[in-house]
């Protein structure tokens, strides 16, 4: 975690979103939260992880994501070198499965 964002504010938002129990839950919450690009843009990003978790490569990403290859860089240096929240979530997830 980066200390820099750390704050009540924030801790109070994850707090909230924990709380959240349903997909239905999540759609209501995120459309009054975030704005429909925000929205758009976090699915796409969190694809683009998945997909570079696999091993898929820029210009796949690219064609199946439409991803631009900033997008896709910038996600890939969050998996090599981020606090793992991604990684987390993807096994998390396959876990799930």
């Amino acid at each position: 975690m980066n200390p820099k964002l750390k704050s009540e504010q924030l801790d109070r938002l994850f707090e909230a979103i924990l709380t959240l129990s349903s997909v239905d839950e999540c759609y209501d919450f995120f459309e009054d939260l975030c704005t429909v690009s925000e929205l758009k843009a976090f699915p796409q990003r969190f694809q683009v992880a998945e997909l570079l978790n696999e091993g898929r490569v820029y210009n796949e990403i690219v064609r199946t994501t439409g991803a631009s290859t900033a997008t896709i860089s910038r996600v890939g240096r969050a998996l090599n070198f981020g606090t793992n929240g991604y990684k987390t979530i993807i096994d998390k997830m396959k876990e799930a499965e």
